[in-house]
């Protein structure tokens, strides 16, 4: 064996190896779920003497969708004397006009609402939210983003949790207004259904740390102010805060009982664009908060699990290494007749995809409960999805070591709830960029891969082959397709 072939075979075996115990933490989640089952937080029953709380709606062109998000905080069953909404609005477009107008329509009934607008973005959401807690007069705030409806019954069944007065943060349960209107949205409800129950719910019932989301949590202000305030040297400005809030002692609570709907990104480059901005954020966070941790005084159990959470998107960039290792490491294995390396591989292979079935899968079983079974035809969407995204979440990831900054990029939302509900002749779209031609060259190259174990006979590659060569094509070429279709309907109309 040459150097060079015992050097990508060595990087293969270590990729993948590294990218298994990845998946066994998974198996930890589970384990963690199910065995502090008597430390799940159930909704609180609301106290006698009620705090005067904010609602904070950060909105930035969302034209479409700030009259529904406004109509559901307004139904929040609370004391009208004790609820501030704010509407902190940092739009360049239309969304100012109707959310002024809502507004204006809200406090005629008698909500104190404010609204609030900002000529320049500097700091983005965390900007904003900030500048709104300046004239907060609530003890405690509740922040929604603009594609969430409010649960009418959200401060009734949370509130209580803070006469605790170490709780410092409570995070409810995300829904999907629009599980339904396509593969693509029922594979992200799936992807955000196992991080909300078996990573909140694992991590909160075992004492670690986890995070407010963005939306849909209610924080004591105090505790924002104690940690620091908001921050908007990450792209992920709530796992950065809730870090430091809970590296100060506070705890949070996860209560994934009480479920607040929200707008799934029905567009495959707008669901690429928030991806891309949740895992650089994410390393962000990770590079300015890891090695404090690390060298706190924090429990062990604490600092290991916030290794995985803060490293977890390490694993897109060696996804991608994998994909490119697999071909190569399958010709020299198979030209020096080393079919017994297959007894290695394979079984790593079955564990990391083993891992994630069986993670998702558990999810699924805790919110449809009997009817859990009719969620499995997703799986597979759900594996090549997540092998999909690699490239365009590596990018993230390697833009976040390289401290390339970027701006804050919206997620764009068009009220789309329903199967006969349209997006494409509705004004904002995702960005595209070279990663989709990416995608699609990798789906080309598992494709020549198939050819080649097939024509060998090594058959027992063809399921993981196949797999990986959806993920990306399906990735790359519904972001081609769609930007196109939305550029031809707007040609259209304008001619």
């Amino acid at each position: 064996m040459s150097p060079v072939e015992l050097a990508i075979l060595g990087l293969y075996f270590l990729t993948l190896v590294i990218l298994a115990v990845f998946g066994f933490h998974r198996y930890i989640m589970v384990y963690h779920y199910f065995r502090n089952k008597q430390h799940r937080a159930l909704p609180a029953p609301r106290p006698e003497s009620l705090p005067r709380v904010t609602v904070q709606l950060p909105l930035y062109n969302e034209m479409y969708v700030v009259d529904r998000l406004l109509e559901s905080v307004t139904k929040i069953a609370y004391p009208r004397e004790l609820l501030e909404i704010q509407v902190l609005d940092d739009s360049t477009d239309e969304t100012v006009t109707i959310a002024e107008a809502a507004v204006e329509h809200y406090r005629e009934q008698g909500f104190d609402i404010q609204y609030l607008h900002r000529d320049d973005r500097t700091g983005y959401k965390a900007g904003a939210l900030d500048a709104g807690l300046k004239v907060a007069k609530g003890e405690f705030v509740l922040i929604f983003d603009a594609d969430f409806l409010a649960p009418v019954d959200i401060l009734e069944k949370t509130i209580g949790h803070f006469q605790d007065a170490g709780v410092g943060m409570v995070q409810v349960r995300w829904g999907h207004v629009n599980r339904a209107y396509s593969l693509l949205t029922q594979v992200q409800s799936v992807l955000l259904d196992g991080h909300f129950i078996l990573e909140h719910g694992g991590r909160n019932r075992a004492g670690r740390f986890f995070n407010f989301n963005g939306t849909a949590g209610i924080w004591r202000r105090s505790v924002i102010d104690d940690a620091g305030g908001w921050q908007h040297d990450t792209l992920t400005e709530d796992l950065d805060l809730s870090y430091r809030a809970q590296m100060k002692g506070w705890r949070f609570v996860f209560v994934q009982d009480v479920v607040s709907p929200a707008e799934i990104p029905v567009e495959m480059n707008a669901f690429k664009s928030q991806q891309h901005r949740w895992a650089k954020g994410s390393i962000q966070t990770c590079k300015k908060l890891l090695p404090r941790i690390l060298a706190s005084d924090l429990p062990l159990p604490i600092k290991v699990e916030a290794t995985f959470h803060l490293t977890a998107n390490f694993a897109y960039p060696l996804m991608v290494l994998l994909s490119i290792l697999m071909f190569p490491a399958m010709v020299i294995r198979y030209n020096m007749g080393w079919y017994e390396m297959m007894i290695v591989d394979v079984p790593l292979f079955l564990g990391a995809t083993m891992s994630v079935c069986s993670f998702y899968l558990m999810s699924q079983r805790e919110i449809f409960g009997e009817s859990w079974r009719s969620r499995i035809k997703y799986l597979p969407a759900v594996l090549a999805v997540g092998i999909g995204l690699s490239v365009n979440n590596a990018k993230a990831v390697i833009e976040a070591l390289l401290g390339m900054e970027s701006e804050f990029t919206r997620t764009p939302k068009y009220a789309v709830e329903g199967a006969g509900d349209e997006w494409k002749q509705k004004r904002y779209k995702g960005a595209l960029n070279f990663v989709p031609f990416a995608e699609v060259l990798l789906g080309f190259y598992f494709g020549v891969m198939a050819v080649y174990a097939i024509s060998n006979e090594i058959y027992a590659t063809l399921p993981f082959i196949f797999i990986f060569q959806f993920g990306f094509l399906y990735a790359g070429v519904m972001s081609l397709f769609q930007n196109v279709g939305k550029l031809l309907f707007v040609r259209e109309q304008e001619a």
